[in-house]
């Protein structure tokens, strides 16, 4: 039988063999040997397919194609490239908070090295490399807006202090902390990213942050003593936050715009890699808040959760706060000055002036608070909601972003349409 098999296979079937053997019904035996052999032999001058039934077909009556498994995975895998490209900035907040509760030792280590310091470096080199010279021609156009916001952040939202000290909470001192993050500038880095990642006025963004931390300096010992301390002596280290912020601030700006109008080459690679620049730069971002989080991880497990949830809640509210102000605000200045030929009804203006004057920052409170010397209470306990109120307003500001990006990728594609 083996001699047999190996001899059907071996021996190549003659020339129209299966036709005539289609003439000879009375030759079963025959039949089935030909048959037999024209199998095997595609069997094997095809060995990719022999796994497959050739006429089997898929329920459309066409047969399935060989690649079908690879294609289905592409089309699992492009939502998901989509989803991750969509929302990188908030993912990767997100994830940093997440590795900073999950393993703080590495957040530690960095903060020992200031990586923080140098991530705000890295976001004002990129602001500066893809600053064009418009955008400061626009934002110099725009001073009314940046006044506003300026007024907003150092003045007005100082206020909101004296609603959150009418608040009973155990340990006081959460709500003296939320309290003292009213009175801070804006932030140093965020409120810029996310203004370029809404393709908003980056250079007005850039002036607001620039200017009220500098004024900040000088009126921020005065809201802490008019809304809050009541006549204890707060004294802030004005000559080391300057120093900090022209090195983190400044230079870095210039630098990366010398590097741009320098060098054409530069402006080219970074115009034409935009994407690119704004994931480095939500990178750079995401170090501040995973830094942060591995610091305050051992104070956080000492707070019950309840508490704690409710401080996290109380900073939510506090942003929500300030960003309906301000949107109450600079629409009803828009109305009073000229309606749509306002520059407060700039999209671009607006939504600068939003993200930047709603948002304070951690880093001048921690050096505040430092410099109360436990006058208000235990430091750490100061600290630790504001730590969540900064990172719940760059989540939550991160997605408002992503929202407007879509809805203007929906409207511009209906238009197109």
């Amino acid at each position: 039988m083996a001699g047999t098999i190996q001899a059907l296979i071996l021996t190549p079937p003659p020339a129209q063999t299966l036709p005539f053997a289609h003439r000879l019904p009375h030759f079963p035996s025959i039949h089935a040997a030909f048959r037999f052999n024209h199998r095997l032999s595609r069997s094997i001058s095809n060995p990719v397919k022999a796994c497959q039934h050739p006429d089997q077909k898929d329920g459309n009556g066409n047969k399935p194609h060989r690649h079908s498994g690879s294609v289905k995975s592409l089309n699992w895998a492009k939502p998901l490239s989509n989803f991750l490209a969509n929302n990188f900035l908030p993912l990767a907040l997100v994830g940093g908070v997440a590795l900073g509760i999950a393993n703080p030792s590495l957040g530690c280590l960095a903060d020992t090295y200031s990586l923080s310091k140098f991530s705000t470096f890295g976001i004002f080199i990129i602001s500066g490399l893809t600053l064009h010279t418009g955008e400061i021609v626009a934002a110099a156009e725009a001073w009314p807006v940046g006044i506003f916001g300026l007024v907003s952040i150092l003045l007005f939202t100082p206020y909101f202090s004296r609603v959150i000290l009418q608040l009973q909470l155990q340990p006081q001192e959460f709500v003296r902390g939320l309290a003292l993050f009213c009175c801070m500038p804006t932030t140093l880095s965020s409120g810029v990213a996310l203004t370029q990642l809404a393709g908003a006025n980056s250079a007005l963004a850039l002036a607001m942050t620039v200017i009220s931390n500098l004024l900040g300096i000088l009126i921020v010992p005065f809201s802490i003593s008019k809304f809050i301390a009541d006549g204890v002596g707060v004294s802030i280290p004005t000559k080391q936050l300057f120093k900090s912020l022209v090195l983190t601030l400044l230079i870095p700006l210039i630098l990366g715009k010398i590097c741009r109008e320098s060098f054409r080459g530069v402006a080219d690679f970074v115009d034409q890699n935009r994407k690119l620049f704004s994931k480095l730069s939500a990178i750079f971002l995401s170090l501040v808040p995973w830094i942060q989080v591995s610091r305050s991880r051992s104070l956080l497990l000492m707070v019950k959760p309840p508490v704690f949830l409710v401080a996290i809640g109380m900073g939510i509210l506090l942003h929500i706060s300030f960003f309906v102000f301000n949107a109450l605000a600079v629409k009803g200045v828009s109305a009073l000055s000229g309606g749509s030929r306002s520059v407060f009804s700039k999209k671009e203006n607006a939504t600068a002036v939003l993200l930047v004057a709603s948002q304070k920052t951690l880093p001048v409170m921690v050096a505040v608070v430092e410099q109360l010397g436990g006058a208000l209470g235990e430091s750490g306990l100061l600290v630790l909601p504001c730590v969540a109120a900064h990172l719940n307003q760059i989540i939550m500001d991160s997605f408002l972003v992503n929202f407007w990006l879509r809805k203007d990728l929906s409207t511009n594609s209906r238009k197109v349409k």
